[in-house]
């Protein structure tokens, strides 16, 4: 996802950097919506014990997620270095509620590069509201890493 802001933001800057993230446990519904649990899905990405995504869809699945979960320390590990932000401004009143994938172009084992277009579903102030992407991905030291994106208005 894309480190411009493409919802509002509410709280104030002396705010905590993050709120507590939602309560996911590996047997939960993976936030992805592969329909698999969080632990089989996403989850193992995460914590490092499926290893790295093999797809850039999977990567861009598994970032959702961690954006869902609040798991900043994974999506600085799979942010190209070049466009890295020091840190994620999570918003404590925004929850993501879904994530339909709308195109991918590459991004398989067999490419160096891949795109993804999705809509990302959230709930901010109790109104919902969508965020659409086209994301670019990349090889980094053989493993995919979001490079940058471009939201639609």
């Amino acid at each position: 996802m894309s480190r411009r802001k493409a919802r509002p933001r509410t709280a104030p800057r002396t705010a905590p950097r993050t709120a507590p993230a939602p309560a996911v446990t590996p047997e939960s519904p993976c936030p992805c919506g592969l329909g698999a649990a969080y632990g089989a899905c996403c989850g193992r990405f995460h914590t490092g014990t499926g290893g790295t995504a093999p797809t850039a869809e999977l990567l861009m699945r598994s970032r959702y997620s961690a954006f869902a979960v609040r798991d900043e320390a994974y999506l600085l590990r799979t942010w190209a270095p070049g466009t890295r932000p020091a840190e994620v401004d999570f918003d404590p009143g925004l929850r993501w509620a879904g994530l339909e994938i709308e195109d991918t172009t590459e991004g398989t084992a067999f490419h160096r590069h891949g795109t993804v277009t999705f809509t990302a579903r959230y709930v901010h102030g109790g109104e919902p509201g969508a965020l659409r992407e086209r994301s670019r991905f990349a090889r980094h030291e053989g493993a995919w890493v979001y490079v940058d994106g471009d939201v639609a208005e």
